[in-house]
């Protein structure tokens, strides 16, 4: 599971290293993404790990690693990380 925070925007992936393919995406500039409800950019991260939980869950994908890509681990990035795991993935 490997995060991407831009200024605006949050994006996650689930990539397989062996096949190097991209699984399952997510971020707020989705199509499926409505943050109209969110008050702020956290909100909206967790919204977008319980979303990409949910398209994980789908897939078939239960567990994951999580690289944070070089963020502290605060704000938007535990905040979808939180997501993530109320929605049912294990880290």
């Amino acid at each position: 599971m490997r995060v991407f925070r831009s200024n605006r925007h949050i994006y996650v992936q689930l990539i397989d290293d062996t096949r190097q393919a991209t699984l399952v995406s997510m971020s707020t500039g989705d199509r499926e993404f409505d943050g109209s409800d969110c008050k702020g950019k956290c909100e909206q991260a967790k919204k977008v790990g319980l979303l990409v939980a949910r398209r994980a869950m789908d897939a078939g994908i239960s567990e994951v690693v999580f690289d944070r890509g070089g963020n502290i681990y605060h704000g938007r990035v535990k905040a979808l990380s939180d997501g993530a795991r109320e929605g049912g993935l294990k880290f």
